[in-house]
């Protein structure tokens, strides 16, 4: 991967970023996102965020070797830190981390006040999506898009939102597990990645069932569990 052929993943989250967006990548994995867009004045600014210096310093050459330090700029910081005010960032980008760890970002991001410009939210998560939409719908996002990419034997979802002044969008259990637009948007990598949770899931709940101290709740969610994913595949 590079500035000119990003993985299909990050080519995916670009697809989502506006025209004139003024970006903040978070956690920007050599500034290849930034950059790609910034080459084809797609984006009017971009800020390459890292936490360890050693990415940090990365981004700072890719930048340097594009020659496209009047739009990107790397900066080192935790998280949302990265931002200042004066940036007036639109759209924000957080790929390739836990759900978990996207909804701690966004969480003291929100708390030091760095999305009080109501910025587009774009999310790679690597697992817990779930994690990462019921945070969105608690906090008055609403979910507008998303993709789902089978790269490299691993399955990675994209979930777009906008802020909503009066969010409307109500999520169900169903709509926070698989998402509202893959099963019809996506439906072939859909099936696979599901089937393959399916059949994790059924491991999973045969151990427990065989273990000699049952664990008659973890029994329960993991057969709530399975009966949601077989309800997907009908």
């Amino acid at each position: 991967m590079n500035v000119n052929h990003l993985s299909d993943r990050l080519a995916s989250v670009a697809t989502f970023v506006k025209d004139g967006a003024r970006l903040a990548d978070i956690g920007s994995d050599h500034a290849y996102l930034p950059t790609n867009l910034a080459s084809q004045d797609k984006i009017t600014s971009a800020i390459a965020g890292e936490v360890v210096a050693g990415p940090f310093q990365s981004a700072q050459q890719e930048i340097a070797r594009q020659e496209l330090g009047h739009m990107v700029v790397a900066r080192l910081g935790d998280g949302l830190a990265v931002i200042e005010p004066a940036d007036q960032i639109d759209t924000i980008t957080i790929c390739g981390m836990g759900g978990a760890l996207i909804v701690d970002i966004l969480a003291q991001g929100l708390i030091d006040g760095k999305l009080a410009t109501k910025p587009r939210l774009i999310l790679q998560p690597n697992v817990a999506e779930d994690k990462v939409r019921q945070w969105l719908n608690t906090h008055s996002y609403e979910i507008v898009d998303e993709a789902m990419i089978a790269e490299n034997g691993k399955f990675y979802e994209v979930i777009v939102a906008d802020y909503r002044d009066n969010l409307q969008q109500e999520l169900t259990s169903d709509d926070i597990l698989f998402g509202l637009f893959n099963k019809e948007k996506h439906a072939a990598i859909f099936q696979e990645k599901w089937q393959l949770e399916l059949k994790r899931t059924n491991y999973v709940l045969d151990q427990l069932e065989q273990a000699s101290n049952r664990d008659e709740n973890k029994i329960a969610r993991y057969q709530e569990l399975k009966a949601a994913i077989q309800a997907q595949l009908t």
